[in-house]
């Protein structure tokens, strides 16, 4: 399966995915383009917490956690705090979601980032904050809501 197959499934049931990541989720758009440089670049998919007033970039991974997912990370979500954050919206979140992960590398990774990323079973950074987890999907309903067979 190629990462397009699986984002159509997930946008396929878009209103499932809304529900497990969620209260207060917005979907804004897949393949969703942002111009940089004069290039041409695409976020697997965007979305907007309206309850935690920002943007969140979720990137598909078919095969194993790499390294240098979280610098493209990092690019696309220093693009959308330039291009797209108001004054009013809270740093955009950056979701990694990848078919295995190990967990030592992913530490390495993400060690010095300063912005939230989240690899694979949503495991940022650092601990995710209080006010944070009650808005945020759990890991266990997230690898539900992917298991499951399209309907």
């Amino acid at each position: 399966m190629v990462e397009r197959d699986i984002e159509n499934e997930l946008v396929n049931n878009i209103t499932k995915m809304l529900l497990e990541l969620g209260e207060g989720f917005a979907f804004l758009g897949k393949q969703y383009h942002l111009e940089v440089g004069g290039d041409d670049f695409y976020l697997d998919m965007l979305f907007y917490n309206l309850k935690l007033r920002c943007y969140v970039v979720i990137e598909l991974k078919t095969g194993n956690f790499k390294p240098e997912y979280v610098g493209k990370m990092n690019f696309y979500l220093s693009a959308v705090d330039d291009l797209m954050k108001t004054d009013l919206d809270q740093p955009p979140i950056g979701l990694l979601l990848c078919k295995n992960k190990n967990k030592v590398i992913a530490e390495y990774a993400l060690r010095n980032i300063n912005k939230p990323i989240g690899v694979s079973e949503y495991q940022l950074t650092k601990k995710l904050p209080k006010k944070l987890e009650k808005l945020l999907p759990s890991v266990k309903e997230i690898e539900r809501q992917l298991s499951k067979p399209a309907q």
